[in-house]
């Protein structure tokens, strides 16, 4: 995807907040197309990462074959539909075939999919896979659960509402006992 002209958003900005009816000279408003466009090209950095490099060789050969699971990772997005912000917890689970990763990278890998527009159900499916794919494990699962500012802002307005997606790819998807573990280890306490 190429990457945006340098001022070209901020001057789509300027020209949104003329016709929100604003002047976009006003004291309050006159670096606000430069701060957007700052803001905005943070929060779809997920489209510049390069999840190879982001992993660096992080995969080791281990002898364990039990469930690795990390929860509560925070991640912030941005809906595709109305460019308002989720955020929530993602829970993401392997079963190590032979090979484990940095733990610090599944939260990495998390942000460099919240970190583009998005809906929640790809995401979720996204995370999966490219964990499925580095890793080449017995299994994957992830459990995102989210609130939307879509829903909460406008539209239906129900600030308390929850949504939660999952994606189960291999073992989690084959066997139930394995789901229905993942499922329990991630709603129990710390």
């Amino acid at each position: 995807m190429p990457l945006p002209q340098a001022g070209k958003i901020s001057e789509n900005v300027r020209a949104i907040l003329s016709g929100l009816g604003e002047d976009p000279e006003r004291e309050g408003l006159q670096r606000t197309p430069e701060r957007v466009e700052k803001a905005l090209k943070f929060l779809t950095g997920g489209y510049t990462e390069n999840i190879p490099k982001l992993v660096n060789g992080a995969l080791f050969s281990v002898d364990y074959d039990e469930m690795v699971i990390v929860k509560d990772i925070e991640f912030f997005s941005m809906c595709e539909h109305h460019m308002l912000p989720f955020y929530g917890k993602a829970h993401v689970a392997y079963i190590p075939n032979g090979k484990v990763i940095g733990l610090s990278k599944i939260p990495r890998i998390v942000d460099v999919f919240a970190r583009r527009l998005q809906v929640q159900e790809r995401m979720t499916q996204e995370i999966a896979q490219t964990l499925m794919d580095i890793l080449k494990p017995k299994g994957v699962a992830v459990a995102c659960e989210a609130q939307h500012f879509c829903m909460m802002m406008r539209g239906v307005e129900k600030q308390h509402s929850a949504t939660v997606t999952s994606a189960m790819l291999g073992e989690f998807r084959e066997r139930k006992e394995t789901r229905d573990e993942f499922l329990s280890l991630i709603r129990g306490g710390r």
